[in-house]
């Protein structure tokens, strides 16, 4: 995938998103305003209610005090008897004995008379103890009108109660009768918290979505850098054993057996390189299925290392190139396979030589550490950057060139090291600087 198109998806996934948020936020306000709206209406229509209800409970009570006058031939002045202390608490002056369970007869009567159906509760003051006595809380149904909630409750109800008390006001209380808040039902049921919810989730799920794309194309120019080097790597070899079969047919080489074995070892040289790149791809395909099966014994590190750099100096180094030891361990055996332990000195010089800015120059070194030994090789070449540093030990990654195949490989090299290395129970680092070299740090353990 290229970056144009990249860049094209995640500008349209952020439109996508700003869209989407708009248009909730949009209907959410939306929605709050009608909300709103509906809570109004609904506080104004319960104003009224409760104003109607206040204006009936007082017109009762006056209607009560008036029978209770009535009934006694008091011609006091009833105007200001009924005073409401809250929506819900009244209290009515009086200026006789007043029994309760005529009281309760009276406010029963009038309140179905003026249909007030809410439960209520009514109270008696004692003056002789300054105290309120309160009778049952009077519960209203439409089979049995009002009735007291319980029929085994204590209260003053009974119309045998003996009552000698003097009283100078009653109480009349509705319990179930109370202001309601206006914001709270927005508050509850505000849909801000689920959208926050829902934004985090997309976002996180886009961000997700970008890493894989971006993890893809990587892998996508990994696989695609893997292709050209593969090619050019195995190109060179079969095109050498072409042109070397080809002119062995075509000429006479009976009498000049010196050009026969020249081209013949031609061939055998390109077919062992061809060979052998084969092989190492078959190599890493066995590290990625867990099928590497390590035949260690105990080795001389010092003396694996000597070899691959004798070995580099007599093939690869012609043009004046140097490799400098400095192993000075005294403890320099390991427990490990030959085999890998040797390819892995083998890649790493070979890494130093390739890409070497010039004449090579190459320094390996020894020191005792933390039960082990670690081995260092430097070189002072074209240096890796610091963002492809950090990629160099994946499979089939190289350090992009473009269309440059300078420097031959398939990206597998680094990838082996470290593999091996890890099943030898060590640790590999490495440190760069473009323009001055490449540092990469070994530890093994010793015996």
């Amino acid at each position: 995938m290229k970056r144009k198109t990249i860049n094209a998806v995640i500008a349209i996934g952020v439109l996508s998103i700003l869209s989407i948020l708009i248009i909730q936020v949009f209907w959410i306000k939306r929605t709050i305003k009608a909300q709103q709206d509906a809570v109004l209406i609904q506080e104004r229509q319960d104003s009224l209610n409760l104003r109607q209800f206040e204006e009936q409970v007082r017109v009762s009570l006056r209607n009560v005090v008036e029978e209770i006058s009535t009934h006694h031939a008091d011609s006091s002045d009833l105007y200001g008897a009924v005073k409401q202390k809250s929506t819900n608490y009244f209290l009515v002056d009086i200026n006789e004995d007043l029994h309760p369970y005529y009281l309760e007869q009276l406010l029963k009567r009038n309140f179905y008379d003026h249909n007030i159906t809410q439960n209520f509760q009514y109270g008696i003051y004692d003056c002789f103890n300054d105290s309120i006595v309160y009778g049952n809380l009077i519960k209203f149904s439409r089979d049995s009108l009002y009735a007291p909630i319980s029929d085994t409750a204590a209260g003053i109800t009974s119309p045998g109660l003996q009552w000698k008390k003097d009283g100078h006001y009653f109480t009349v209380f509705f319990p179930e009768v109370m202001a309601q808040p206006s914001d709270q039902f927005v508050e509850k049921s505000s849909p801000w918290i689920y959208l926050m919810i829902i934004v985090g989730l997309i976002l996180l799920f886009f961000a997700f979505a970008v890493s894989v794309i971006i993890r893809q194309k990587r892998i996508s120019e990994v696989k695609t850098d893997f292709i050209n080097n593969m090619t050019h790597e195995l190109k060179t070899p079969i095109s050498t054993i072409g042109l070397s079969s080809e002119t062995l047919l075509r000429e006479d080489f009976s009498k000049d057996d010196e050009r026969l074995k020249r081209y013949a070892g031609i061939i055998y040289k390109e077919n062992k390189r061809l060979e052998n790149q084969v092989e190492r791809v078959l190599n890493i395909a066995k590290l990625d299925k867990n099928e590497l099966v390590l035949s260690k014994e105990e080795l001389n590190i010092h003396e694996i290392i000597e070899e691959a750099a004798d070995s580099f100096r007599f093939n690869q180094l012609e043009n004046g190139g140097k490799i400098e030891l400095s192993l000075d361990t005294e403890n320099d055996k390991i427990s490990a396979d030959p085999v890998h332990i040797t390819n892995v000195f083998f890649n790493l010089i070979d890494n130093a030589v390739k890409y070497s800015n010039g004449i090579p120059n190459i320094q390996l070194t020894s020191t005792s550490e933390k039960k082990g030994i670690t081995i260092t090789i430097t070189d002072k070449g074209i240096g890796i950057a610091k963002e492809n540093l950090k990629h160099i030990f994946e499979k089939f990654y190289r350090v992009p060139t473009g269309n440059v195949h300078d420097v031959k490989g398939f990206g597998l090299g680094l990838y082996y090291v470290k593999i091996i290395i890890e099943s030898h129970g060590g640790t590999i680092n490495v440190r760069s600087q473009v323009g001055e070299g490449t540092t990469f740090k070994i530890w093994l353990p010793t015996i």
